[in-house]
């Protein structure tokens, strides 16, 4: 039989390299212990150098109180520590280290370097270690206030740890890790990470800087602006916790969990998982949330010395806790769930490849007889604007929607008409001194000027278009637009045709075909559409294409607008008061009386009238009103809630002093006042009411009356045919997400084969 082993009593050399291989694990770990160690130390500043991922070097510098000349000597011995006196100072300790063991550790597997200097000293000192041991006397030399430590040549003496740890790249990330969520918690400290050589820094955090700030330097905006603060307390059990949570809107793959307990960097796996519990019901599947949480609890509850790296620690009433912070974080992820955002990029039509192939590859199928090339079902695409839309799934349309939509489709020359005069049945405005508005063509006379002729506003570029591009059609889409051929006066004016040319030379080619060739899918809301183009499907903004169609509308028909009258003409005076006692206009008591400036409108518009009338289609008469508006679109009327600010802006912000500042900017409120605008459905909703109230039913409404008051008809049969046909899309469109790729067929099949 084998005697027994003799018991001997290891080395000191070999317990304190075994111990400093529990403390420190990799450079990571090294890298927090003297954090940590610069925290205590009171420290406002903290850079922290390395080389090779830290296994080359490790150099951390702070401005905190420093180390004294007389403890230089046993600084890096076990169980030295400026934070602990006895046993029972760990129940309300409030340092990060109490153990004495980091520099021990460090200086065991590294060679250690330690430069120090207090506020009451003359000069710096400096070390050098070795297995917790001096190398030699400590000397003076010159540094800053604080402490600046040095470790190089990490594990040069634990060959199997050295080649147990991933590649510098790798190492180096862990450090970055560590700093960031040192420097995300401790927001009033400046921390500094970067490579030696290098100028550019990795992590870098100003001392002033909030919480959110510091997560937005790291993790990006993304991560900052859907975050959300929480906060819960309980005196009961003692703890307190604060700190910032993602909300529905963003998720990663990787859950990102900052957790500190009493200040300290340290993981809870149970806590992930109960919160993470929280966000299964919110977050796509496979998706996880960004985590930051600061949990205060009282240090007699609280168990630091269970870790070697103090990585873990045990508290009481755990289950307790995890159960409140649970709740905070369901009920504010509760509050948050009302709407979610979707950021997406401007994507041009056309861009990606696959388009044109797409449509190249369906017509070369589509050509052939042979029945074994019958193209695929992502290949094909809807022509026919007769088909089903949008609206056919949303809720059922009124009766007035309804008989619109029938009486539209019935006739192709069914619609508001510019021709004719209708001053007996006009359409009620906004209020009561505007009176009603109606269109009017005025009878041809030799006593009246050409401009006063009524005519289509867009039939002139529309005939161009037709000329130039060649591609527009006969479809029922664009026979809604009333196209009459009136005398027209050339305009040779140098302002109006510089002003042409430059809408030209900013028209974007590809958003100009998309518009030529879209189909119309059906209105979102006033100010947002869906059209399809081959296989894609665009999410438009109405306001800000109407409002460019408009513009280009003022600029090309120059000199040749139709005309809307007022069935009562509009006293500018009121018309400037109501715009002057609305928060929009910006008036202060600098300004003057509201009433002179009212009267100064008027005054000065009147001594614009003949060159408003002549140019521009509006008639102010002697008494100060209004009495006609240009036409700029066949059957189109704008919203005249928004007449008196127009009319207070052609007043203050048109340039009349040049040419062509002048033509340009009252083109510009023009546009501002015609485009389509987002409140438009509860204003000709409330419109439409009242009229119905008035003629008693709805039915007996005339169906050009009910188209009136239809903007999603308007919408559709007036201004989007209106932009297939004359519409020159500027290239900014494609930059200021005004129109939005949101879906690409090919693509979706690509998704449905996946599920």
């Amino acid at each position: 039989m084998a005697a027994p082993s003799m018991i001997k009593r290891l080395d000191e050399t070999v317990v304190n390299r075994i111990a400093a291989g529990e403390v420190i694990q990799r450079p990571a770990n090294a890298i927090k212990e003297m954090i940590e160690n610069c925290l205590d130390a009171k420290a406002t500043s903290i850079q922290v150098t390395v080389k090779s991922g830290g296994l080359k070097l490790i150099q951390i510098q702070d401005n905190g109180t420093g180390i004294r000349k007389e403890d230089m000597g046993i600084v890096c011995e076990r169980f030295t520590t400026s934070k602990l006196r006895k046993f029972e100072d760990l129940q309300s300790i409030a340092t990060y280290g109490f153990r004495g063991e980091a520099l021990a550790s460090i200086s065991h597997v590294a060679h250690v370097t330690i430069t120090t200097r207090t506020s009451d000293s003359k000069c710096a000192f400096k070390g050098g270690y070795i297995d917790g041991k001096l190398k030699g006397p400590v000397k003076p030399c010159a540094g800053n206030k604080g402490t600046q430590i040095a470790a190089e040549d990490l594990f040069y003496n634990v060959a199997t740890r050295r080649k147990a740890l991933k590649s510098p790249g790798e190492e180096h990330s862990k450090v970055a890790e560590v700093v960031s969520r040192y420097a995300i918690h401790n927001s009033g400290v400046a921390f500094t990470l970067k490579k030696q050589g290098e100028s550019v820094s990795d992590v870098r955090t100003p001392p002033n800087a909030s919480k959110v700030d510091n997560i937005r330097t790291i993790y990006g905006a993304s991560v900052a602006r859907e975050l959300l603060e929480i906060s819960c307390e309980n005196s009961k059990i003692g703890f307190k916790v604060t700190g910032c949570i993602s909300n529905a809107n963003y998720s990663v793959k990787k859950c990102i969990f900052l957790l500190f307990i009493n200040h300290r960097l340290v993981d809870s796996p149970a806590l992930r998982k109960s919160i993470e519990t929280v966000y299964a019901a919110y977050l796509p599947k496979n998706t996880h949330p960004f985590l930051y949480l600061s949990l205060e609890i009282s240090p007699q509850n609280i168990d630091v010395n269970v870790h070697p790296t103090k990585h873990e620690v045990h508290f009481l009433h755990e289950d307790a806790i995890l159960e409140e912070i649970q709740k905070c974080v369901e009920q504010k992820l509760l509050g948050c769930n009302e709407s979610r955002t979707f950021f997406t990029q401007a994507l041009l039509p056309g861009a990606p490849v696959q388009t044109s192939q797409v449509t190249k590859d369906t017509k070369e199928v589509g050509s052939s007889d042979s029945s074994a090339n019958k193209p695929y079902a992502h290949q094909m695409v809807r022509t026919d604007d007769k088909m089903q839309k949008l609206d056919v799934f949303l809720s059922k349309p009124s009766q007035t929607s309804s008989s619109v939509r029938s009486t539209s489709s019935s006739s192709d020359n069914t619609g508001l008409t510019s021709t004719g005069n209708q001053d007996n049945a006009g359409i009620q405005s906004c209020s009561d001194m505007a009176g009603t508005m109606d269109t009017t063509n005025v009878k041809d006379s030799e006593e009246l000027m050409e401009t006063d002729e009524a005519f289509s506003a867009s039939s002139s570029r529309k005939e161009k278009a037709e000329v130039e591009d060649n591609v527009l059609d006969n479809s029922p889409s664009t026979s809604t637009l009333s196209v009459r051929q009136p005398h027209r006066r050339e305009i040779k004016l140098t302002s109006i045709l510089t002003l042409q040319k430059e809408v030209e030379e900013r028209t974007h080619k590809s958003l100009r075909d998309l518009f030529r060739s879209h189909t119309f899918v059906g209105c979102v809301k006033p100010g947002l559409a869906l059209l399809q183009h081959h296989t894609k499907l665009y999410l438009v903004n109405t306001t800000k294409i109407s409002q460019e169609f408009f513009y280009q509308q003022f600029i090309f028909d120059f000199g040749n607008f139709g005309i809307l009258r007022l069935s009562t003409p509009a006293p500018i005076y009121e018309l400037a008061m109501i715009a002057l006692n609305s928060s929009e206009s910006g008036w202060s008591e600098d300004d003057g009386p509201k009433e002179e400036l009212a009267q100064y409108i008027v005054d000065f518009l009147q001594t614009k009238a003949e060159m408003l009338q002549d140019y521009f289609s509006m008639e102010v008469d002697e008494d100060g009103q209004l009495n006609t508006l240009p036409l700029l679109l066949d059957n189109y009327i704008p919203v005249l809630h928004g007449l008196p600010m127009f009319i207070l802006r052609l007043a203050t912000e048109v340039d009349w002093d040049s040419e062509k500042g002048c033509f340009e900017s009252f083109a510009k409120e023009c546009s501002q006042f015609y485009a389509m605008k987002k409140e438009l459905s509860s204003y000709k909703t409330a419109e439409a009411t009242q009229m119905e109230e008035t003629d008693g039913a709805s039915t007996s409404s005339s169906p050009e009356t009910a188209k009136s008051h239809d903007w999603k008809w308007t919408v559709e049969h007036l201004l989007y045919p209106a932009f297939k046909s004359v519409l020159q899309p500027p290239k900014e469109f494609a930059e200021d997400a005004s129109i939005l790729q949101i879906a690409n067929l090919p693509d979706l099949y690509k998704v449905f084969e996946r599920c």
